[in-house]
């Protein structure tokens, strides 16, 4: 339900009402402007000079005309907008002003003063009138005022001057509009409700319209994801229908902060718009031909489906989707290395700009209108608004012009507005300065740094012929043969749409993946180890299930593997955060569905898992982790990428006996190093028996090793309860190993080998029962040494916790030896704490915890 914001309590239009809402009609001669395009107006690192450049040769190639230049983060624009731009910001400014006009974009220039301009304060005026003063002698003929994510509240001098923070804003606006000469496109963007808007009605966009009078250019954040740092939305332009186009003058998608990860969402939106651009059917298929391959087998595709075509039948999400994904595909196989010197940089100071001898800028003949509407938030952590933007021509309109709050101070025509759905989350300003091309900071960097900056270029050197076959090494018939990277696949790409898709909705796979998971989980007590009556039936529909699910989840980890491998590298590192996210997340649930099928118990616990997708932070990831037992235990689920993609891949399963030889040999190699002053045991079991053996006899059931691969290089190891086990151990494993090593006399100084074997002639002390009653599960985990990877630890203690939690465990501990400082170091990265000690822990070892 559309509500009007308190910017808009202006009396109502004055004038007739005409006949028709302007606007809303359909054109029906000549070509009309439809501002369409881009706004670079996320929190987060502003794109580069080079990304913008690359987004108006896109834009132009799909059809879409506008950019508006408003990033948060850019602190002239926003938090320092009194500043003027140094000479060099002053040159980039200048330099993408006229790469826009060569690929015929409007550049529109924004400027947010909101934060703490003092309305009534002349010399605040005056400051903002100089600060676009200079923007205009940079050639920038289009500009917007932004008034959004503000303190609502007036200063008290702005309070004995204006009746509303409306009228405040809508004051200095007339002002700044009328001194720039009434630009033709002048947009106006109030504070306002904060939302997330799933669809966008024509009745909402009719009611607007009605009351300005004219029509809005809506300013769109389905794409946005600035307020989820979780979250990246690759699917299509959707919610919006077709008949919105003629009822607008424009629509503006502000997008991902990722710059390479918007291609979907522009070239959707860009399909969106041709579907209907002139209020006449047009055919979606953006191809150089109609007859294309693409088109064709899209059109094939539809024929006979109802996907979509009952509510727009000019426009399909899904075959806009195929379209942009068809051709974003062949942007994969292009070779551009990533440049970290394309990230903007801080601290860059120069010469401000006098432009008080510069030629008066020209002037144009239009103006324009702003306006808010709302629509109810459907999630309390998201925050964001809805503008409305309205262009209006000044000659031969029949459209009243917006009316003061209060008496008008002057005869200004009003200000135009503009419709934008920003998503927000107050997040800490990461404060840059506009970052600056190569070129320009070359001068003051030494030959050394340039070079290596030239190293680093986006595009692969060229070779000829005679050099690549010089340089190609051919491996003999006994060498390892060359690395071929297995190409991307266009069902690569679908799927990594599906499980990155929109804001309020997964994609098909992507709920297909997460309702199996939930089935699997209450149904898993069909194929319990203590299930007494199995109905085969059933164990075999659970097993079908899981077996599925298994080939969906690696489906998921080799399209990781196959966008590791990608030749664009540029695309990949905005990428690699998102899919090493849900890589890890996906491994850790495919191995934990494999844990139930075998090992699992029939009492095992879960929460309910029909939350909607939107309900809670971190996107498809989130909502698998919310699904796991352990789903508190956000430590486990933080694993940053590494610093370099790489396409190395684990997978973690359950323990099977076969795998204690492999076991054994990790867990006596890592001991020997964790006790660097300690000799080597030389009794090639004695280690494993101590430390292992008894878990991997007793509790396999609460196994998982890890495997790359060479075989296995990490195990994860434990038991719901230490009280029975330890007991179990006593009657059905301590015996075996007094006949398999003897007692060594305990009269003399004992070497390491023999205090272990020593241990197994001692009757061990149980540890306090107010102790265990918190902490009742032991557990050991350990990795080997070749294993870099971090986040392959956090997995795997994930997959044993979760295996516990599930069967009623409250908590886990571990004993290490206090001299083995590698142990207590790994173990405290996985969130284990060292417990105070109490009577009855063993001396010389330190207990370390962890709740569930």
């Amino acid at each position: 339900m559309v509500q009007n914001d308190k910017t808009t309590e202006a009396p109502p239009l004055g004038g007739e009402q005409s006949p028709n809402p302007p606007g809303i009609a359909v054109e029906t001669t000549g070509l009309r402007k439809f501002t369409s395009g881009v706004v670079e107006g996320f929190y987060g690192r502003p794109w580069t000079m080079e990304q913008r450049k690359e987004l108006f040769r896109r834009q132009q190639k799909w059809g879409l005309n506008t950019y508006l230049y408003a990033p948060k983060d850019d602190y002239k624009h926003r938090m320092f907008w009194r500043e003027l731009y140094s000479v060099e910001e002053a040159e980039q400014l200048m330099t993408l002003i006229s790469a826009a006009k060569e690929h015929a974009i409007e550049f529109i220039y924004a400027i947010s003063p909101g934060l703490d301009i003092t309305f009534s304060n002349q010399k605040e005026v005056s400051a903002l009138k100089r600060k676009l003063d200079q923007v205009t002698h940079f050639g920038c003929k289009s500009f917007a005022l932004l008034f959004d994510d503000i303190d609502h509240n007036m200063c008290p001098a702005d309070k004995e001057v204006f009746s509303s923070f409306a009228q405040a804003q809508v004051s200095i606006t007339n002002e700044i509009y009328q001194y720039l000469g009434e630009p033709e496109t002048f947009l106006f963007c109030p504070t306002g409700p904060k939302v997330v808007s799933k669809d966008i009605s024509v009745e909402s966009i009719e009611e607007v319209s009605k009351i300005l009078r004219r029509a809005p250019v809506i300013w769109d954040n389905i794409h946005a994801n600035d307020y989820d740092q979780k979250r990246l939305f690759l699917g299509p332009y959707k919610g919006r229908s077709t008949e919105l186009i003629p009822r607008l003058k424009g629509v503006l998608t502000n997008p991902n902060c990722e710059f390479e990860s918007n291609f979907v969402a522009i070239h959707t939106l860009a399909t969106w718009y041709k579907s209907n651009m002139n209020g006449v059917r047009k055919d979606v298929v953006m191809t150089d031909g109609e007859d294309s391959t693409v088109s064709i087998q899209i059109k094939l595709e539809n024929e006979g489906s109802d996907e979509e075509l009952e509510t727009d039948m000019l426009y399909s999400p899904q075959l806009a989707l195929k379209l942009a994904l068809t051709e974003w595909l062949g942007e994969f196989c292009v070779p551009r290395q990533y440049n970290s010197n394309q990230v903007s940089q801080g601290g860059i100071k120069g010469t401000a700009i006098d432009v008080s001898s510069m030629p008066p800028p020209s002037l144009c003949s239009s103006t324009t209108v702003t306006t808010v509407f709302q629509q109810p938030i459907m999630s309390p952590f998201l925050i964001i608004f809805m503008c409305l933007q309205v262009e209006v021509e000044k000659k031969d309109s029949d459209e009243e012009p917006m009316e003061m709050v209060v008496e008008k101070m002057t005869d200004d025509p009003e200000v135009e507005k503009h419709v934008g759905v920003i998503l927000t989350e107050k997040m800490a300003e990461d404060l840059k300065p506009m970052d600056l091309d190569k070129e320009n900071l070359a001068e003051s960097k030494c030959p050394e740094e340039i070079l290596q900056e030239d190293s680093g270029s986006d595009i692969a050197p060229m070779q000829t012929d005679d050099q690549v076959k010089q340089d190609m090494f051919v491996p003999g018939p006994d060498e390892k043969p060359l690395f071929t990277a297995e190409p991307i696949t266009i069902e690569d790409l679908n799927l990594l749409a599906e499980l990155f898709y929109l804001p309020y909705e997964h994609g098909n796979k992507a709920v297909q993946m997460l309702r199996e998971f939930n089935w699997l989980r209450a149904n898993s007590s069909v194929v319990s180890v203590n299930c007494k009556r199995k109905e085969s039936d059933k164990v075999a529909e659970w097993q079908a299930r899981a077996e599925k699910f298994e080939e969906m989840c690696c489906s998921v980890i080799q399209m990781f593997a196959r966008l590791s491998n990608s030749a664009n590298r540029t695309i990949l590192y905005d990428l690699y955060p998102y899919i090493w996210d849900i890589k890890s997340i996906i491994s850790m649930v495919k191995s934990f569905v494999q844990w139930l099928g075998c090992r699992s118990q029939s009492s095992a616990q879960f929460l309910k898992g029909d939350q909607e997708p939107w309900a809670f932070r971190g996107g498809l990831a989130g909502e698998f982790q919310r699904l796991l037992p352990i789903d508190g235990a956000n430590d486990l689920f933080y694993q940053p990428p590494p610093s370099m993609p790489t396409s190395k891949l684990y997978s973690i399963r359950p323990y099977f006996p076969k795998d204690e030889a492999a076991v054994y040999k990790i867990c006596k190699e890592m001991y020997c190093e964790g006790m660097e002053d300690i000799p080597v045991v030389e009794e090639p079991d004695l280690i494993g028996d101590r430390l292992v053996g008894g878990l991997l006899t007793l509790s396999s059931e609460y196994g998982f090793v890890l495997e790359d691969e060479e075989g296995i290089c990490g195990y994860a190891l434990g038991t719901v309860d230490v009280k029975p086990f330890i007991k179990k151990c006593q009657m059905n494993w301590i015996p075996f190993m007094q006949e398999k090593y003897n007692k060594p006399d305990d009269q003399k100084d004992l070497t390491e080998a023999e205090k272990m074997m020593l241990s197994f002639h001692e009757e061990e002390e149980g540890l306090p029962e107010s102790f265990l009653s918190k902490f009742p599960s032991l557990i050991k985990v350990d990795i080997h040494a070749k294993v870099t990877d971090p986040s392959v630890a956090k997995s795997m203690m994930g997959c044993l916790l979760s295996s516990l939690k599930a069967n009623g465990s409250l908590g886990a501990f571990c004993k290490v030896h206090q001299a083995d400082k590698r142990m207590l170091d790994f173990y405290g990265k996985l969130g284990c704490f060292e417990v105070a000690k109490m009577e009855g822990f063993p001396k010389d070892f330190i207990i370390m915890g962890r709740s569930l």
